[in-house]
Protein backbone atom coordinates (compact mmCIF):
# COMPACT_ATOMS: atom_id res chain seq x y z
CA UNK A 1 0.00 0.00 0.00
CA UNK A 2 1.32 3.67 -0.80
CA UNK A 3 1.63 6.12 1.30
CA UNK A 4 1.31 9.74 0.78
CA UNK A 5 4.63 11.56 0.94
CA UNK A 6 3.04 14.76 1.95
CA UNK A 7 2.23 13.32 5.66
CA UNK A 8 5.89 14.36 6.25
CA UNK A 9 5.02 17.77 6.11
CA UNK A 10 3.21 18.04 9.52
CA UNK A 11 5.13 15.83 11.45
CA UNK A 12 9.09 14.02 11.24
CA UNK A 13 9.01 10.57 11.29
CA UNK A 14 12.40 8.90 13.08
CA UNK A 15 14.11 6.11 12.33
CA UNK A 16 16.12 5.06 15.08
CA UNK A 17 17.92 1.50 14.71
CA UNK A 18 20.95 -0.20 17.16
CA UNK A 19 22.20 -3.73 18.05
CA UNK A 20 20.63 -4.74 20.89
CA UNK A 21 22.64 -3.83 24.01
CA UNK A 22 23.30 -0.57 22.50
CA UNK A 23 21.23 1.38 24.73
CA UNK A 24 19.03 2.74 22.32
CA UNK A 25 15.72 1.99 24.62
CA UNK A 26 17.62 4.05 27.60
CA UNK A 27 18.60 6.85 25.33
CA UNK A 28 15.04 7.12 24.12
CA UNK A 29 13.24 6.52 27.06
CA UNK A 30 15.43 9.85 28.77
CA UNK A 31 14.56 11.97 25.33
CA UNK A 32 11.27 11.48 25.38
CA UNK A 33 11.02 12.26 29.04
CA UNK A 34 11.51 16.20 28.56
CA UNK A 35 10.41 16.48 24.83
CA UNK A 36 7.10 17.93 23.67
CA UNK A 37 5.78 17.05 20.16
CA UNK A 38 7.68 13.38 20.02
CA UNK A 39 6.14 10.23 20.62
CA UNK A 40 7.64 6.68 20.00
CA UNK A 41 5.21 4.44 18.44
CA UNK A 42 3.84 1.26 19.80
CA UNK A 43 4.77 -1.70 17.79
CA UNK A 44 2.74 -5.32 17.29
CA UNK A 45 4.38 -8.20 18.37
CA UNK A 46 4.25 -11.57 19.00
CA UNK A 47 6.79 -11.93 21.69
CA UNK A 48 5.79 -13.08 25.28
CA UNK A 49 4.98 -10.48 27.76
CA UNK A 50 7.46 -9.64 30.14
CA UNK A 51 7.13 -8.56 34.29
CA UNK A 52 6.64 -4.99 34.25
CA UNK A 53 5.20 -4.31 30.62
CA UNK A 54 1.97 -3.15 29.89
CA UNK A 55 -0.23 -4.14 26.91
CA UNK A 56 -0.46 -0.80 24.79
CA UNK A 57 2.09 0.81 26.50
CA UNK A 58 5.00 -0.94 25.57
CA UNK A 59 3.98 -3.35 23.21
CA UNK A 60 0.53 -4.39 21.59
CA UNK A 61 1.05 -8.05 22.19
CA UNK A 62 -0.67 -10.69 19.55
CA UNK A 63 -0.71 -13.78 18.70
CA UNK A 64 0.70 -15.13 15.71
CA UNK A 65 -2.42 -16.08 14.05
CA UNK A 66 -3.92 -12.19 14.02
CA UNK A 67 -0.07 -10.92 13.45
CA UNK A 68 -0.21 -12.37 10.05
CA UNK A 69 -3.68 -11.46 9.12
CA UNK A 70 -2.40 -8.12 9.81
CA UNK A 71 0.49 -8.87 7.21
CA UNK A 72 -2.12 -9.89 4.60
CA UNK A 73 -4.11 -7.02 5.29
CA UNK A 74 -1.57 -4.63 4.83
CA UNK A 75 -1.74 -2.64 7.62
CA UNK A 76 2.15 -2.47 8.40
CA UNK A 77 4.37 0.07 7.74
CA UNK A 78 6.85 -2.17 8.32
CA UNK A 79 7.43 -5.87 9.68
CA UNK A 80 10.00 -8.28 10.53
CA UNK A 81 11.03 -11.42 12.21
CA UNK A 82 13.79 -10.53 15.01
CA UNK A 83 15.03 -13.65 16.98
CA UNK A 84 11.83 -15.75 16.05
CA UNK A 85 9.58 -13.49 16.88
CA UNK A 86 7.60 -10.79 14.63
CA UNK A 87 7.31 -7.45 14.80
CA UNK A 88 5.36 -4.62 12.81
CA UNK A 89 4.67 -1.21 12.93
CA UNK A 90 0.67 -0.09 12.22
CA UNK A 91 0.76 2.66 9.28
CA UNK A 92 -2.45 4.07 10.28
CA UNK A 93 -1.50 4.92 13.56
CA UNK A 94 1.89 6.33 12.52
CA UNK A 95 -0.18 8.19 9.76
CA UNK A 96 -2.34 10.30 12.09
CA UNK A 97 0.21 11.10 14.31
CA UNK A 98 2.08 12.99 11.95
CA UNK A 99 -1.01 13.86 10.21
CA UNK A 100 -1.68 15.82 13.52
CA UNK A 101 1.97 17.98 13.67
CA UNK A 102 3.38 14.93 16.16
CA UNK A 103 7.02 13.58 15.32
CA UNK A 104 7.17 10.13 15.64
CA UNK A 105 9.86 7.73 16.26
CA UNK A 106 10.32 3.76 15.05
CA UNK A 107 12.41 1.88 17.19
CA UNK A 108 13.38 -1.08 14.66
CA UNK A 109 15.95 -2.34 12.71
CA UNK A 110 17.93 -1.84 9.76
CA UNK A 111 15.15 -4.50 7.99
CA UNK A 112 12.03 -2.06 8.82
CA UNK A 113 14.21 1.03 8.15
CA UNK A 114 14.91 -0.32 4.69
CA UNK A 115 10.70 -0.63 4.55
CA UNK A 116 9.67 2.65 6.23
CA UNK A 117 12.21 4.56 3.35
CA UNK A 118 10.37 2.94 0.71
CA UNK A 119 7.39 4.78 1.94
CA UNK A 120 8.85 7.71 3.93
CA UNK A 121 12.21 8.60 1.93
CA UNK A 122 12.04 11.98 4.28
CA UNK A 123 12.34 10.39 6.81
CA UNK A 124 15.39 10.64 9.15
CA UNK A 125 17.57 7.66 10.48
CA UNK A 126 19.48 7.58 13.68
CA UNK A 127 21.66 4.61 14.04
CA UNK A 128 23.06 3.63 17.76
CA UNK A 129 26.70 2.36 18.02
CA UNK A 130 28.51 0.78 21.10
CA UNK A 131 31.79 1.66 21.94
CA UNK A 132 33.66 -1.82 21.69
CA UNK A 133 32.39 -5.54 20.86
CA UNK A 134 33.75 -5.97 24.46
CA UNK A 135 31.39 -3.44 25.62
CA UNK A 136 28.48 -4.56 24.03
CA UNK A 137 28.96 -8.01 25.73
CA UNK A 138 29.61 -6.65 28.96
CA UNK A 139 26.31 -4.87 28.75
CA UNK A 140 24.41 -8.05 27.15
CA UNK A 141 26.13 -10.18 30.19
CA UNK A 142 24.72 -7.56 32.69
CA UNK A 143 21.50 -8.02 32.02
CA UNK A 144 20.95 -11.21 33.58
CA UNK A 145 18.27 -12.46 31.26
CA UNK A 146 19.96 -14.64 28.69
CA UNK A 147 22.24 -17.51 28.72
CA UNK A 148 25.52 -17.68 26.76
CA UNK A 149 23.91 -19.19 23.74
CA UNK A 150 21.07 -16.85 23.11
CA UNK A 151 24.03 -13.53 23.96
CA UNK A 152 26.50 -15.20 21.29
CA UNK A 153 23.22 -15.67 19.08
CA UNK A 154 22.78 -11.30 20.06
CA UNK A 155 26.49 -10.51 19.34
CA UNK A 156 26.44 -12.33 15.71
CA UNK A 157 23.21 -10.90 14.84
CA UNK A 158 24.76 -7.24 16.08
CA UNK A 159 27.66 -7.68 13.48
CA UNK A 160 25.12 -8.02 10.82
CA UNK A 161 22.82 -5.06 11.90
CA UNK A 162 25.74 -2.78 12.36
CA UNK A 163 26.92 -3.32 8.81
CA UNK A 164 24.09 -1.45 7.78
CA UNK A 165 25.09 1.95 9.67
CA UNK A 166 25.88 3.44 6.51
CA UNK A 167 22.59 3.89 5.41
CA UNK A 168 21.39 6.11 8.14
CA UNK A 169 21.62 10.09 7.88
CA UNK A 170 22.87 10.65 12.10
CA UNK A 171 25.46 7.69 13.53
CA UNK A 172 25.90 7.72 17.73
CA UNK A 173 28.22 6.16 19.69
CA UNK A 174 26.64 5.75 23.26
CA UNK A 175 30.17 5.88 25.15
CA UNK A 176 29.34 8.23 27.56
CA UNK A 177 25.22 8.46 28.05
CA UNK A 178 24.74 12.11 28.77
CA UNK A 179 26.81 12.90 25.18
CA UNK A 180 24.82 10.24 23.30
CA UNK A 181 21.85 11.84 24.69
CA UNK A 182 22.32 15.35 23.97
CA UNK A 183 23.57 14.46 20.49
CA UNK A 184 20.27 13.35 19.60
CA UNK A 185 18.27 16.01 21.27
CA UNK A 186 20.55 18.36 18.89
CA UNK A 187 19.60 16.56 15.97
CA UNK A 188 15.52 16.27 16.87
CA UNK A 189 16.19 20.39 17.18
CA UNK A 190 17.86 20.71 13.96
CA UNK A 191 15.34 19.00 12.03
CA UNK A 192 12.37 20.91 13.87
CA UNK A 193 14.43 24.51 12.52
CA UNK A 194 15.44 22.87 9.04
CA UNK A 195 13.34 24.93 6.09
CA UNK A 196 10.97 21.81 5.66
CA UNK A 197 9.08 22.57 8.60
CA UNK A 198 9.67 26.28 9.49
CA UNK A 199 8.06 27.53 6.53
CA UNK A 200 4.95 25.99 7.89
CA UNK A 201 5.52 26.92 11.37
CA UNK A 202 6.15 30.22 10.56
CA UNK A 203 4.35 30.96 7.73
CA UNK A 204 1.87 34.01 9.41
CA UNK A 205 5.01 35.73 10.56
CA UNK A 206 7.14 35.19 7.02
CA UNK A 207 4.37 36.45 4.82
CA UNK A 208 4.18 39.53 7.16
CA UNK A 209 7.54 40.62 6.95
CA UNK A 210 7.68 39.93 2.86
CA UNK A 211 4.66 42.08 2.40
Amino acid sequence: MSVSHSIIASGTLYIVSAPSGAGKTSLLKALLENAQGIGLSVSHTTRTQRPGEQDGVHYHFVASAKFIEMVDQGEFLEHATVFDNHYGTSQSAVMALLASGQDVILEIDWQGAQQVRAHFPQAVGIFILPPSKEALRQRLTGRGQDDTSIIDRRMRDAEAEMSHFLDFDYVLVNDDFATALEALRVIVASQRLAVTRQKIALRSLTDSLLV
